[in-house]
């Protein structure tokens, strides 16, 4: 993966509203707003090629990127992205300043390894019901992961993962957990599969056939 998505180069607008952001689309460019860190808000304008090129990546989502803006860094997190209803094209983008420092709060996503291995699916033909596919974090900037692995490995049928089940980078911790006990969430649950299951099949098969009647 190119470390290009994680550079944008972005200029200051001044020439704001409705129309003004019409305009910048048609001219292939998007509208983005950078904000935080006790600082005022500061409208952006980028290419528009270069956010879509960028936003294909998972990774784009939940990396501190660096926006080169009129030849100076800064680092920001997407906190939004806002897309044409039916076209391939990136409408408007938020973005929020990251103090390397101070702990930030945002969304990283999760991924499911070893869910074809786990014997509730691989042994009893069952099927992963994923309730989360990302996960709030919190954790000082360098401590950001891409994603989070969630090991499937030895899940069961009927057996539920949940966040105090799997093993967090150092540094990074569950905003939910850190609520309590009670916040636990489930993030994956192994299902028997619907209709008749493998051993009644067998059964069925099994079964010799009874002789007609005379």
């Amino acid at each position: 993966m190119s470390k290009a998505i994680f550079n944008l180069d972005a200029s200051v607008r001044t020439d704001l509203g409705k129309g003004a952001s019409r305009r910048l689309r048609h001219e292939g460019k998007v509208p983005a707003i950078l904000y935080g860190a006790g600082k005022d808000p500061v409208a952006l304008t980028l290419e528009h090629n270069k956010v879509v090129q960028a936003q294909d990546f998972e990774a784009f989502y939940s990396h501190v990127l660096t926006l080169h803006i009129e030849g100076k860094k800064v680092e920001a997190l997407v906190k939004d992205m806002q897309r044409h209803p039916f076209k391939p094209k990136v409408t408007h983008i938020d973005f929020q300043r990251v103090v390397a420092g101070e702990k930030l709060h945002t969304n990283v996503p999760l991924h499911f390894i070893n869910e074809d291995k786990c014997p509730g699916i691989k042994n009893d033909g069952g099927y992963a019901d994923h309730l989360m596919q990302e996960l709030e974090v919190t954790c000082l900037p360098k401590d950001l992961p891409e994603y989070i692995e969630v090991d499937m490995l030895a899940v069961e049928m009927g057996q539920t993962l949940h966040l105090s089940d799997i093993v967090l980078p150092k540094g990074v911790e569950s905003v939910e957990l850190g609520k309590g006990e009670e916040h636990d969430l489930a993030l994956v649950t192994i299902k028997a599969p619907k209709g008749p299951s493998k051993a009644d099949e067998e059964s069925d098969d099994a079964a010799p056939e009874e002789a007609p009647e005379e």
